[in-house]
C-alpha cells in the first residue's frame, strides 16, 4: 500500500513517522518548504510524552506533486479545513481508482472530499490528537498514541466497509481507533464540532491552554454555552448523538449535559495541563485559523439563536485583522458580544 500524507505539519507529519515506523510505504507532502527541507535532511523528529521518535522519512513539496509517477492507495488528508477542495483537486490524478481519501481533519470536509474524488473513494475521520510544531521537522506532540483517538467512517453506501482498511492503518498513530458505520460519521464529525466549537476558538482568543479555559470562570459558561448551540444545531441537522472520544453510548444518553461531558472528557484524557488549540498555534504564525469551519458553522445553521458562537467568530475575525490580540483581556469583550445586557 502506497499512501500519501497530504498536509505534513505537526499532527500529520506525527501521523507520518508512526507510519513510516511501522514499516508501511509513506510519502509525506508539505506546503511549508523549510520544513520539507528539514525532513529531507535529518528526517522528523516527534517529542512526545513518553519517547521521543527520530525517523527518517520520504517528504515532497506540494509543488513537486506534479512529478509524481505512481498512483497512492490512501491518502490522509491533514490540510486545514478551508483547503481540503484544492488539495483534493491537486492529488487526484495520483489517487488509485480503487484507493481511498480520508479527511483525517476538523471541520466537515466530508462532502468536500466526495464532490473531488467520489463517494466510493471517500472516508470521514474524526481526529483528537493534540501536537505544535514552531521549527522546521521538530514535533511537539502534546497526546502520543495512548492519548490520541480517531473514528472513521464510510461517506457513502459505495465505501461501505471500507472503513476498516484506514482504522487499521491509523491504528499504528493511536491506540483508540473506532470504524463507525455508513452514515454515522457525518454526526460523528458533528460531534467533534460540539467539542471543537467549546474550546478551539474560545481559549485561543485568551491565549491560555484549553484545559486552564476550562477551569476559569466565567469563560467555562462562555465555552459550555458555544457548545450547547452547536448540539442544537446539529439537532436542527438531524445528527444523532454518535459516541466519540471513546465514551459509550449509554455514558452520552445519561449525560445531563453532554457538552459538560465532552469537555470534561477532553480535558482528563487527551490534552496536557499546558496544551494551547491549533487555532492560537496559527495565530501566533500570523496564520488564519479554522473559525469559520468550527464556530462558523453553527451561526451559519442557527443564524441570530447562536449568539455565543456568533461573538466567538467575530472576535476570532478582529484577531485574524489585526484589531486585537490573544489576551484573557478579550473575556469581557466576548460576554459583552454574546449577552449584551452584561
Amino acid at each position: 500500500m502506497k499512501i500519501a500524507i497530504l498536509g505534513s505539519g505537526a499532527n500529520g507529519a506525527s501521523i507520518g513517522a508512526d507510519l513510516t515506523e511501522a514499516g508501511l510505504d509513506v510519502t509525506l507532502i508539505d506546503q511549508w518548504p523549510a520544513h520539507v527541507e528539514a525532513m529531507r535532511e535529518r528526517g522528523v523528529r516527534i517529542e512526545m510524552p513518553e519517547r521521543t521518535l527520530e525517523i527518517a522519512v520520504e517528504a515532497r513539496h506540494l509543488c513537486e506533486v506534479a512529478e509524481l509517477r505512481e498512483p497512492f492507495d490512501l491518502v490522509l488528508v491533514l490540510m486545514k479545513a478551508y483547503d481540503t477542495r484544492w488539495a483534493c483537486e491537486l492529488i487526484e490524478p495520483w489517487v488509485a481508482a480503487d484507493a481511498l481519501v480520508a479527511g483525517v481533519q476538523n471541520g466537515m470536509t466530508q462532502g468536500a472530499i466526495a464532490d473531488v474524488v467520489g463517494p466510493a473513494r471517500a472516508i470521514g475521520c474524526v481526529i483528537e490528537i493534540s501536537s505544535e510544531m514552531t521549527e522546521p521537522g521538530i514535533v511537539h506532540r502534546h497526546s502520543g498514541p495512548s492519548a490520541s483517538y480517531f473514528a472513521v467512517g464510510a461517506v457513502d453506501p459505495a465505501a461501505a466497509g471500507r472503513e476498516v482498511e484506514v482504522a487499521a492503518v491509523l491504528a499504528r498513530s493511536a491506540d483508540t481507533v473506532e470504524a463507525l458505520d455508513v452514515g454515522e460519521i457525518e454526526a460523528a464529525k458533528w460531534m467533534k464540532i460540539v467539542s471543537n466549537s467549546t474550546t478551539l476558538v474560545g481559549s485561543a482568543i485568551l491565549g491560555m491552554p484549553i484545559a486552564a479555559s476550562a477551569k476559569l470562570e466565567p469563560m467555562r459558561e462562555v465555552m459550555l454555552a458555544a457548545g450547547r448551540e452547536a448540539l442544537a444545531a446539529g439537532a436542527a441537522r438531524g445528527y444523532s448523538h454518535v459516541p466519540i472520544f471513546g465514551l459509550g453510548a449509554a455514558e452520552m444518553e445519561a449525560a445531563d449535559d453532554l457538552t459538560e461531558l465532552l469537555l470534561d472528557t477532553l480535558v482528563e484524557r487527551f490534552v496536557l495541563p499546558e496544551t494551547t488549540s491549533t487555532v492560537l498555534h496559527d495565530w501566533r504564525k500570523g496564520r488564519r485559523g479554522e473559525v469559520d469551519d468550527i464556530n462558523g458553522e453553527v451561526v451559519a445553521a442557527l443564524g441570530a439563536e447562536a449568539p455565543v458562537n456568533g461573538a466567538i467568530v467575530e472576535v476570532a475575525h478582529r484577531i485574524e485583522r489585526g484589531e486585537l490580540e490573544p489576551s484573557r483581556a478579550n473575556l469581557d469583550l466576548l460576554l459583552d458580544l454574546a449577552h449584551p445586557s452584561h
